[in-house]
């Protein structure tokens, strides 16, 4: 239960901006190393963005309409979190978390610089952030004026690093900003020496979204009712098994889906019986210097930052083989030797798989050369008869060395 936002004999939980590797801007992904048309079609898109973020803010304050939080659930280790949410505007009466339409979370209003108060437990946040939470940004110093509060970058964004320490399980943030309740949201703490962890991708991996097919892919992510996605046949008795087998690993669920639609898949995985655990996105925002990551960029630096997260962690992951996972994961398998133990790869259908018929191909993708042992399987229970007995000899293996 989260206490007061201001009890007085807990010790402040110091916090800091985010500076991990998937905030740090790569040369060769900087707007001005692209081919010229490149930049010009990026700096048009952008410009597109923020013109539309002008003009939505000014028809939305004529709604008065004003600043809500919408916390996205955080995880760490037992020295520091990782805490992300955003500010936006919405009506009086708009909740936070709640599952909508994702055409609706596309068109979100952020509510920028919107300042944020924010406690762990009960125990208050006293943040040392210098101006906005992106690296590329210029810090401005008018940001620093009272501790007591944390501050949404320009695009409504927050992503903090707090340094406590707690124990081990679900710890529960409070997020409040002026005029509205505190909302709150899991905090996943997991220790920095846990023995194995579990990435999963998830468009068409547990969710079938059959992103391959753009216009079905759309259609499901922009109009469908969050609550009539269906599940990948078997996939979520697949993850109860692996759970069983480690039941003190955590998963991580990768997607490159953006932000706006984190609610909408953390009721899928609940709502579905997956195990619980920490989203990975990515932003949908275009931004000046690094634009909106590619998918393989996106899921190789998150992962990165697992590693380095939990440098005792050993992994299993888990994709498909229609978003360049098999690529994505024989490279991060090539890259951290010896983290990984096992890959698992769902093989999307011929009707998954499809591009529009005008080309007349497939986007599966097979799997590259790797040290690593691979599982192949259609759905859950195909990966099931392989992936589980190969996992349980590993762990008892692990059990008797």
């Amino acid at each position: 239960m989260v206490g007061s936002m201001d009890t007085p004999d807990l010790p402040p939980i110091r916090a800091r901006k985010t500076a991990s590797s998937f905030d740090t801007v790569s040369p060769r992904m900087r707007i001005e190393r692209q081919p010229l048309l490149i930049q010009i079609g990026r700096r048009v898109l952008i410009h597109s963005f923020n013109l539309w973020t002008r003009f939505s803010t000014a028809v939305t304050r004529q709604l008065d309409w004003f600043p809500r939080v919408e916390p996205y659930v955080g995880y760490g280790t037992d020295s520091y979190s990782r805490l992300i949410c955003r500010t936006m505007l919405a009506p009086q009466r708009g909740k936070s978390g709640a599952a909508v339409r994702g055409i609706r979370t596309l068109f979100t209003v952020p509510a920028p610089h919107t300042r944020v108060k924010i406690s762990i437990d009960g125990n208050p946040l006293r943040t040392v952030q210098i101006g906005e939470s992106e690296l590329h940004d210029r810090p401005d110093s008018s940001k620093e004026l009272s501790s007591k509060y944390a501050w949404s970058d320009t695009r409504g964004y927050l992503d903090l690093l707090a340094q406590h320490h707690l124990t081990p399980g679900v710890h529960s943030v409070s997020y409040k900003i002026r005029g509205r309740a505190p909302v709150c949201s899991a905090l996943y703490t997991i220790p920095r020496a846990a023995g194995i962890g579990v990435v999963s991708d998830v468009d068409d991996t547990i969710m079938v979204t059959q992103v391959p097919t753009i216009w079905k892919a759309a259609y499901n992510m922009l109009l469908l009712n969050p609550r009539k996605r269906m599940s990948v046949p078997g996939m979520s008795v697949l993850y109860s098994k692996i759970s069983d087998i480690f039941p003190d690993a955590p998963f991580f669920y990768l997607s490159t889906s953006p932000w706006n639609v984190e609610s909408s898949i953390r009721h899928f995985i609940s709502y579905h019986g997956f195990p619980s655990g920490p989203l990975l996105l990515r932003d949908l925002d275009p931004r000046p210097k690094s634009f909106i990551p590619s998918g393989v960029q996106h899921k190789l630096e998150f992962i990165g930052q697992l590693m380095a997260d939990f440098p005792e962690m050993r992994f299993v992951l888990i994709g498909d083989d229609g978003q360049k996972d098999p690529t994505t994961y024989a490279t991060i398998a090539k890259r951290y030797p010896g983290r990984i133990i096992a890959i698992g790869m769902r093989q999307l259908s011929p009707k998954e798989s499809a591009l529009p018929s005008l080309t007349g191909m497939t986007t599966t993708q097979p799997m590259p050369e790797t040290d690593i042992p691979v599982f192949y399987g259609t759905t859950g229970s195909n990966l099931m008869k392989t992936l589980i007995p190969y996992l349980a000899q590993s762990q008892m293996s692990d059990k008797q060395s």
